[in-house]
């Protein structure tokens, strides 16, 4: 039988998966036979993702508002699987960018998880899974004002080996995506996106980026695979190396 054979009628919950990496894996999780539920942002565009995936649920949240995860995950009577993915790129300079601003790291990040595992509470499964993510900047910042990014980045990895230990029997995990083409990546980057990815490629050892399927997949392997606990699964194609 095949890991993913074991996701048949799990219940999913993906924050963040209404586009990019979350959507992969949601889609690629109901191929596996789940039920997912999808949280975004935006409402009309959550329900319309749902619609077009043929998903179980859609729900809408700010996961820097507490209130609002709350009410997301009110009707929900059980979580086997929780994947919160859900964050943006903050970016700038500890000395000079807005500290309001430059909190939204932690918040999306840390506190956001804080406040959807209390929401949940025990309707999160005895035996259930739970994935985060950070990132390459927790292991190779960047002079580009990524510091407090890469700092919730490298928290959320070890948060989730204390939450191993304190959710057990629940599994804790964490995703790493190197540079990833996805929607994400080409609001943050603009009209600069071409010549980003041009001079990244450059330096990766396979020479392009990874794509929302393939880091997908990981999401799902940290969900179906029961041995995977207190782990940074790093998919990034080797760009730690160089």
């Amino acid at each position: 039988m095949s890991l993913t054979a074991s996701l048949a009628s799990k219940a999913v919950l993906i924050f963040g998966g209404t586009s990019g990496i979350g959507l992969a894996a949601a889609q690629q999780a109901k191929a596996a036979g789940a039920e997912v539920t999808v949280v975004g942002f935006d409402a009309a565009g959550a329900e319309r993702v749902a619609a077009d995936n043929g998903f179980a649920g859609w729900r809408a949240a700010d996961v820097t508002q507490p209130d609002t995860i709350t009410a997301a995950v009110a009707g929900l009577a059980r979580v086997d699987h929780l994947v919160l993915l859900a964050g943006t790129f903050v970016a700038g300079s500890v000395l000079e960018a807005d500290v309001a601003y430059l909190r939204r790291a932690f918040e999306e990040r840390i506190w956001a998880a804080v406040a959807t595992l209390r929401a949940l509470g025990d309707r999160l499964a005895p035996d259930a899974s739970i994935t985060f993510i950070s990132g390459a900047l927790a292991d190779r910042p960047t002079a580009g004002g990524t510091a407090i990014l890469a700092a919730a980045s490298a928290a959320m990895e070890a948060f989730a080996r204390g939450l191993a230990l304190e959710l057990a029997p629940r599994r804790v995990n964490t995703l790493s995506p190197g540079t990833t083409d996805t929607p994400l990546l080409a609001r943050t980057l603009g009209a600069n996106r071409d010549a980003y990815v041009a001079s990244v490629t450059e330096k990766l050892p396979l020479r392009r980026l990874g794509t929302a399927d393939e880091v997908g997949a990981a999401v799902v392997f940290l969900m179906s695979n029961g041995f995977m606990n207190g782990e940074t699964l790093h998919v990034d194609g080797g760009s730690r190396l160089v």
